[in-house]
């Protein structure tokens, strides 16, 4: 059975849907991260086994394998060594260091992103966003919101799903990250952001990536926007386009997370405005509230 070595240092994050654990270790005076994934078993969701699913569990092995992503402009990944065994995948790679980069540097580089050439291949993800809401439907869509404020307003946009999800099929479809979160965009490499986590890399709408970006920037969407349509290249979208892309993507996500860990606590005692300030559901409310423009602009 393997364990992780008693030396590693365990690390926050990385849990996913097939992530056993993070660690940090060294060797030869380097600094290095170990990432397990487990292969999935007959008790998991079937999605782990499909690879162009979002969930696909071993994603993340097959792009560090094939190199995929060593050398893409914008956003590339380090080398990283990949041990197979009958248990599942142990990813080995360089730490990197979070160089603390400036959102709009970040959303320029996404858009550079956008023109990389990722080819066909079978284990990139596609149609993310709308495999999330097929979860989020799966678990009867936003019932917890429904007793908040913004009620009517998650209730249409619920009822418009579909229609803005065919909007989204018909926008140019360019390579996307998938997990564009500020951890793991940590790095800088020349011109270049070093991104981690490429277990959902695949193809999406132009802009989603970016409605992604949004959920912890520090930045408004108005000049990240601007930034990330310098970085994309001429003639592959229009800014309506990667608008429309952001906006759909920043209003499904902040609605279905708030969702989330509203749902986590509404079972407690008390009323549910009083929970608004828990510490698991503040920060999904907070950005909420930043992205209620976006969601208004789609009704």
């Amino acid at each position: 059975m393997w364990e992780p070595d008693p030396v590693w240092h365990a690390v926050t994050g990385g849990t996913g849907t097939s992530t056993v654990g993070v660690w940090r270790t060294e060797r030869d005076g380097r600094a290095l991260v170990v990432k397990r994934l487990a292969m999935p078993g007959p008790d998991d969701p079937p999605e782990f086994s499909e690879p162009h699913h979002y969930a696909y569990w071993r994603r993340q092995a097959d792009v560090a394998v094939s190199g995929l992503t060593d050398q893409t402009p914008g956003l590339r990944a380090t080398p990283t060594d990949v041990a197979e065994d009958d248990e599942g995948i142990t990813l080995t790679s360089e730490w990197v260091e979070d160089a603390a980069l400036n959102g709009l540097y970040v959303a320029h580089a996404m858009g550079r992103f956008a023109g990389a050439a990722l080819g066909r291949h079978r284990w990139l993800a596609v149609g993310q966003l709308r495999d999330r809401m097929r979860r989020v439907e799966g678990r009867g869509g936003w019932p917890t919101l429904a007793r908040t404020t913004v009620a009517d307003v998650a209730d249409r946009l619920w009822s418009r799903r579909e229609t803005l999800l065919r909007d989204l099929d018909a926008l140019p479809q360019v390579p996307q990250h998938g997990d564009p979160a500020a951890q793991n965009l940590p790095g800088r490499r020349g011109d270049d952001v070093i991104a981690i986590d490429w277990s959902t890399v695949g193809h999406g709408p132009v802009g989603a990536d970016l409605g992604l970006f949004l959920q912890n920037a520090r930045e408004d969407a108005e000049p990240l926007l601007d930034a990330y349509l310098m970085g994309l290249p001429d003639g592959l979208a229009t800014g309506d386009e990667a608008s429309l892309g952001m906006r759909v993507s920043a209003a499904y996500t902040a609605l279905s997370r708030a969702e989330w860990a509203l749902a986590r606590v509404a079972g407690g005692e008390g009323a549910l405005a009083g929970k608004y300030r828990h510490p698991a559901v503040a920060p999904y409310l907070r950005t909420l509230q930043r992205q209620f423009p976006l969601v208004e602009s789609l009704l």
